[in-house]
């Protein structure tokens, strides 16, 4: 490649000299450290030649991963309040067409067709500086804020998956978002490249109302399903053993919560909410046990699915899961004992 370039500027320089436009002298003086800076040039673009060739990704047709050795996770997202990133607010302009980005994605509705991508993006970073997980539920979308939360159902067999909207795309006009391959699994079309859906932006805001596409904003318990119960009347279902009990032995009474010792036959339980809806009850209780690592339980009673978690032998423990809890859109969650 050097002798290529040399060979280059030889001649480049012969060809001025012939013309008249240099002489001698200067051809052998300033060219060659004006040429120089163009061996240097010439050195980088021949250096980035490959890459540019070649493109952004190692793969020139996308495609479904090469190896799965079982079907994908395909948890929907856990819609929450995040706030857009502004840098990803500009307007921006793709194959000659611009586009410009929404303020908010609150109320946003439409029906048209869903593609996927997946193996060729893989391990690649999304416009929102994160790296695309093709087994991951996310999508891509032209101009809604980054990041969204939008439910997404498949028209044509009524299946549902939430994504979480954290790249730019797809840049076809008959197409209006991009579906990571494992929400495709779920909504039954990656078999094939695109599929009628309705869009339906769930929108939190910073107090955790929630507006789910054009539908009346409602409280984050409304959102869930949730009915709110007083917690004294649930309180009062609950295998509460009294306070202090003259018949009880002394190690019960050393463990009762008010003196903060640990007896393994009692345990605090965090009542968290009462839900109706025994998919969603089950639902949230398999995310707040992943995420405070307590088990989850769903006693029935009067047709309320009450979640609780526990059972917590430590009331440093009790307090701050309550704490977190009440930050985290559950206010009504409280602390109760039962003799286990």
């Amino acid at each position: 490649m050097l002798q290529r370039l040399f060979s280059v500027l030889n001649f480049v320089k012969a060809g001025l000299v012939n013309a008249g436009l240099i002489n001698q002298n200067l051809a052998n003086g300033q060219f060659f450290r004006y040429g120089s800076a163009v061996f240097l040039v010439l050195i980088l673009v021949g250096c980035q030649s490959a890459p540019t060739q070649s493109g952004r990704y190692t793969q020139k047709q996308d495609s479904a991963p090469k190896h799965v050795a079982k079907k994908p996770e395909t948890l929907d997202a856990v819609p929450k309040y995040e706030a857009y990133r502004m840098f990803n607010s500009r307007p921006y302009k793709v194959l000659g067409k611009h586009y410009t980005p929404m303020d908010s994605g609150k109320g946003y509705e439409e029906i048209g067709y869903a593609s996927w991508y997946g193996q060729k993006f893989h391990g690649h970073l999304t416009s929102n500086g994160e790296t695309y997980n093709m087994f991951a539920m996310s999508a891509a979308h032209k101009t809604l804020p980054l990041p969204s939360y939008v439910r997404v159902t498949n028209l044509e067999n009524n299946k549902q998956a939430i994504v979480r909207v954290n790249d730019r795309g797809p840049f076809h006009d008959d197409r209006i978002i991009d579906l990571s391959y494992a929400a495709a699994v779920k909504l039954g079309y990656h078999s094939k490249g695109t599929a009628k859906v309705k869009l339906e932006v769930i929108h939190f805001d910073e107090q955790n109302n929630v507006t789910v596409g054009n539908n009346p904003t409602v409280t984050y318990d409304e959102y869930l399903g949730i009915a709110v119960v007083p917690a004294p009347s649930l309180a009062a279902t609950s295998p509460t053993p009294p306070a202090t009990s003259s018949t009880s032995s002394e190690n019960a009474n050393a463990s009762s919560p008010a003196k903060g010792s640990n007896e393994v036959n009692d345990a605090i339980y965090i009542q968290v909410a009462a839900l109706s809806n025994a998919e969603k009850a089950k639902s949230i209780s398999n995310v707040l046990s992943a995420l405070y690592q307590i088990p989850a339980h769903l006693p029935v009673t009067d047709n309320l699915y009450r979640l609780q978690l526990g059972p917590i032998h430590d009331e440093a423990v009790v307090a701050e899961v309550l704490e977190q809890l009440k930050q985290n859109g559950y206010p009504n969650a409280y602390a109760i004992t039962q003799t286990m």
